[in-house]
Order: structure tokens, then sequence, then C-alpha cells
């Protein structure tokens, strides 16, 4: 007997369906909505005076942002320059100009100031955690994932303590994670559409102007994008991509020529001399990268400068979110090692490691800021897995397929596996936060004592100086460093004339009776007025 179906009613049997999925859709975006503002208020919690002070490079930064909001130049006079010199004589360096002009540009609309400093920092960090959890989503398709792998990046001590701090390393993280997803759009593409080339290669001038260590990092990942080739089209793309990010180095080449000390501070950071031989560059090199991912440094120590990591929360990095990754390696490695994407990110997580390694710091969290990024993308697998019970939503996306379970083509385990795999995400949900916890517990409490690494003392005599009637005042750099910037930007802040201060030539005496604020070990013929850790204020004889 032939069945008649009327249309109309199909219609409606199918309206429902579809509207419970727009109101999932919905519901989803508006947690989203309100869970990030949210999130974003409680990571700024404390930032006020936490860390406390303000260190000599975040006022080198933020007085040079200053000037080029009010006149485009920097302090040293050139016109939206590509570098910046911060300081004279010995203690000249020369800054990256990323960080510098969008701190120029929240000044010009909110003013200078060292709150909206550190809020502009983290604010870098935090949208690189919440894109680093879009990626996550967008490699596995599943939004659960891309939340845990946000979530986890805002709690990472690596990635929070970097977010806390105004000096050229705020912007970095983002800008990684602006080429991998610029990256992750054309992966499994034939051709890459000309807006694909133009992105990727603007993130790789972002990555080489961003920070000192883009200069080797930019080009190796330059490098990297061979991996991403897949047939001549796109061995076409990626040269249109060279091409293109080699212009954008132009102007870093001409600099470098007519700026040579440009790299003076790499050579006086590296091991590799003039008289070093080939042999003896490569066996450091070796070592120092060895000891960078050293698991127990990571783990339990941390990068040692407490202005970098406080000390006695444990290391850097969760053993919860190392073990995952560990793990997600060791998928990767077995069944996706032929996987274009994935072993891109294999690139990227060991490239990360480089510049640190040509340096003599052990275990340098800022010069080795990428690597946490590349890190928690490879939790993604086990995470899946706990989640899923298999890694086919990753396979749909990311060519992650778990060829021992195709029988779980919905997502969904087997029912054997599904006690054991709550056990383990219960395990490893427990671990993190007891992580997570103690680190914040002991940042919050612990941070604020750091004055000392963040030149707190100085606005103390700072204060006292101004206080004086005598004008102008005098500015000695000495044994501690280049303190004078400090002196300028406090002034920019309180609306003072920076003609009111004097900053001395190295070894230049102030004359007789004048106030002076050094940072020198000693005075010699003065009459010392205040005394607060390593700066002083004194009138000289």
């Amino acid at each position: 007997m032939e069945i008649h179906r009327d249309p109309a009613k199909e219609v409606e049997r199918a309206e429902p369906e579809a509207t419970v999925g727009a109101r999932k859709e919905r519901a989803w975006r508006l947690a989203v909505g309100l869970a990030i503002p949210i999130l974003f208020v409680v990571y700024l919690t404390g930032i006020g005076d936490n860390p406390p002070g303000y260190y000599v490079d975040e006022s080198g930064l933020s007085y040079n942002a200053y000037l080029v909001s009010q006149t485009g130049a920097g302090e040293f006079g050139d016109r939206f320059p590509i570098y910046f010199q911060l300081y004279t004589g010995g203690f000249t360096q020369y800054s990256n100009p990323t960080q510098i002009y969008i701190l120029a540009a929240v000044y010009k609309l909110f003013g200078p100031g060292i709150l909206i400093s550190r809020v502009t920092a983290a604010t870098c960090v935090f949208l690189a955690c919440v894109l680093l959890g879009l990626l996550a989503s967008r490699m596995t398709g599943n939004r659960i994932i891309g939340v845990l792998v946000g979530s986890s990046a805002l709690a990472l001590p690596w990635l929070f303590e970097v977010g806390r701090l105004v000096l050229e390393t705020f912007f970095y993280p983002l800008a990684v994670v602006l080429f991998l997803l610029a990256c992750h759009r054309v992966y499994r593409k034939t051709n890459w559409h000309w807006t694909d080339i133009f992105a990727i290669a603007a993130c790789l001038a972002l990555l080489t102007y961003s920070y000192t260590i883009g200069r080797l990092f930019g080009p190796l990942m330059a490098l990297g994008l061979v991996l991403l080739i897949n047939n001549r089209k796109g061995l076409i793309s990626v040269a249109a991509t060279w091409a293109l990010y080699g212009v954008s180095l132009v102007p870093l080449a001409v600099y470098m020529i007519r700026n040579l000390d440009l790299t003076a501070r790499f050579r006086l950071l590296s091991y590799i001399k003039p008289e070093s031989s080939f042999g003896e560059i490569l066996v450091t090199f070796i070592g120092r990268y060895l000891e960078d991912i050293n698991p127990k440094t990571m783990l339990f120590v941390g990068d040692v400068n407490p202005r970098h990591h406080i000390q006695d929360a444990l290391g850097s990095i969760f053993i919860c979110t190392f073990v995952l990754a560990l793990i997600g390696l060791i998928i990767v490695a077995a069944k996706r090692r032929h996987d274009r994407w994935w072993r891109f990110l294999a690139y990227g997580l060991a490239a990360s490691v480089v510049p640190g390694a040509l340096t003599v710091d052990a275990f340098h969290t800022l010069r080795m800021i990428p690597f946490p990024i590349f890190l928690l993308l490879f939790t993604i697998p086990p995470v899946d897995w706990l989640i899923c019970g298999s890694a086919s939503r990753l396979g749909q996306t990311s060519g992650l397929v778990d060829e021992t379970n195709k029988h779980a083509t919905d997502g969904s385990p087997a029912p054997i596996f599904n006690n054991w795999r709550l056990i383990l995400a219960g395990f490893a949900a427990l671990l993190f936060f007891v992580e997570a916890g103690y680190f914040h517990l002991q940042y919050y409490e612990h941070g604020p004592g750091r004055g000392y690494v963040f030149d707190a003392a100085y606005r103390a005599v700072y204060d006292q100086a101004v206080a004086q009637p005598d004008r102008p005042i005098y500015l000695e750099d000495g044994y501690w460093g280049p303190m004078y910037i400090h002196s300028l930007w406090y002034a920019t802040l309180e609306g003072r004339a920076t003609s009111e201060f004097v900053h001395l030539g190295y070894g230049e005496r102030p004359p007789s009776g004048s106030v002076v604020i050094s940072s020198e070990k000693d005075c010699g013929l003065c009459q010392v007025v205040s005394q607060e850790e390593i700066f002083m204020l004194y009138l000289a004889y």
C-alpha cells in the first residue's frame, strides 16, 4: 500500500529540530559572551600592585611609547623608527617596535600610566590564550576541547606571568597564535588564496619585529612552511609567502647595516664568539638546548629570575600539562607522524627552544616564550581521547584518526573504556586544579614582595628628590644600570617637565651643591640624603 506523506507535516517535524539547533547555538554564544568578560576581570585581579614597582626596561618602553604618542619620535629623536634606542653609553640597547607602538596607541587614548600599561600587557596575553582555545576547537571540531585548552593557557604560570610584565614579550604569544591560526587555515588547501599568503607573511613579520628572538624564530618558522606543502601549487604558495616576507625584512636589513650595535646585546649574551670553533659552538648549543627542555627545571623550578617567575611555586609548566603534552607527542609520533599539520607543530615546538639555547642563560622563559603555546597544542590528542573516547573528531579536521578504534565513528568510546576514561579525566582535572590553585595562591601572596627586582624603591628616592627646592636634579647612571629613565617616566606621569632633570654622561661629575639621584655603589665626595636599596639621593660636594 502506498504511503502518502504530507509535506506540510514534514516541515512541521523538521522545524523543531532546526529551532533546537539554533537555540543551542545562541545559548553557546551567550555563554561565551558572558564568560570571556568575567574571565578577563578575574585575570586582571591584583594587577595594580602585583608586580610591585616598575622595572627599568618597563620604564624605558613606556617613556618612549609616551613620546611617540605625542611627537611620533622616541627619546633620541628619530620619528617612527623601526627600532628604538634605549639608554646611553655602555647601557645602550635597542627595543623592538611592536610593543612601543601598541603602548603609544593606548596612551593616546587613555593617557600614560603604570596600571594601563600592565592591563595592556595582560590583555594581549589573555587574547592569545582565548585564540589558542579557538585554534584547538578548529583542530578538533570540539568546542569543549577549545575551552579546556584556552583555560589551561590562562592558568599556566609561564604565560600568566609574562602577561604581568610590560616588556617586549607581552605581545609575542598573540603573534605566535595568530601565525598558527593563519597556517591552520591553509594547510588542507591545494591552492592558497592571496589573502592567506598575505596573512601568513604579515604574521611572520610580527614574529620577527616583536621580540629579539624573532630575528631567528621568524625565519625558522618561515622555513617550516615547507612542511605544509602537499602539491606543486602549495610550493608556489609558500614561495610567494617567502617573497612577501622577504620584502618585510628589507627595513631590518637596512637598519642592521646602518646600526651595527643592533646585535650588540646578542653578542654580549651569547657564547658564540669570533674565536669559538664550530665544534665548540655545537657542543655548547646541544648542552644548552637540553638544559632548556629539562623537565625537572620546567616542572619544579621554573625561571630562577624572580621577575619572570615566583620562586617556590613549582615550575613554569604544570605537571598535568606536561604529561598530557608528552602523551600527545607519543600519539602523534606513533600514528600521525606523516600528517603535515602535526609535523609542522612538532617542528615549531623544537624551533621555539633554539633562540634561548644560543644564549648563556639556562631556561630563560622570556626567550622561550613560543614554547608553551606549541606544548599546549600537544595536549589535544589525549584530552580528545578522554572526552570522546577516540580521536575521530580530531581526525575530521587535523587527520589524527585512531586506526585501532575505527568503530567509534560517532566519537563515543567502547563501553569497556568508559570507567577508565572517567577516572583518568577526573585525576587529570584534580591535578590541574591543585597545581593551578597552588601557583596562584603563591603568586598573589608573595608576588607583591618582589619590589627589589622591579625597582620599587626608586620611587621613594625620586619623591624625596623632587621635594628639594634645587633644580635641576641630576641623574647619574652607575653600577646598577641606567636608572635615569625612571625619573623621566615618573615625571611624565606627574605632568612634570622633564627639563627639571639633567642626565649625566657616564663618568661625568655633577656640579658642587647639586641634588643627584644615583644608581652607583657610592658617591665619593658627597652627602648622602637617602639610601633606598640600590638607589641613592645625595648632595654633591
